[in-house]
């Protein structure tokens, strides 16, 4: 298992006329901590780019606990249970402080510059069996 740790401040366009942030807002908050967790496995998402390769989402999903306001400070926590094959299924929370705001999962493919399915890289494929080495 692989558990990532990132952090945002909530800025005021994020917000609704209701004053609390939009749900759409989630999704980008997801990549971030998708990215993040990539970047801290040695897997930087601008590197696999530059070597042909793209990670579309196929599936996403959020359920909403408790509202995000203006200028909170959250913490995306981003979790890859499972040693990744041809599909990635990342697990986040969204918290503000010890309070949960919003869990999601998310499930990634690796594609071609054309679109079209493709195993993972080699290097991504050595550093997920480093870490999922049962």
């Amino acid at each position: 298992m692989i558990t990532s740790r990132s952090q945002v401040t909530v800025r005021y366009a994020e917000t609704d006329m209701m004053g609390v942030v939009y749900h759409a807002n989630f999704m980008p908050w997801f990549e971030i901590g998708r990215t993040t967790l990539l970047k801290e496995q040695g897997l930087p998402y601008r590197e696999l780019e530059a070597q042909g390769y793209r990670l579309p989402v196929l599936e996403i999903s959020a359920k909403y606990h408790r509202p995000a306001v203006y200028d909170d400070t959250l913490t995306i926590i981003t979790v890859l249970k499972e040693k990744p094959l041809l599909r990635i299924r990342l697990s986040y929370e969204v918290r503000r402080g010890h309070e949960l705001l919003a869990t999601g999962e998310s499930s990634h493919a690796f594609v071609d510059l054309q679109g079209k399915p493709v195993r993972p890289p080699p290097i991504f494929v050595e550093r997920m069996n480093a870490v999922f080495f049962r």
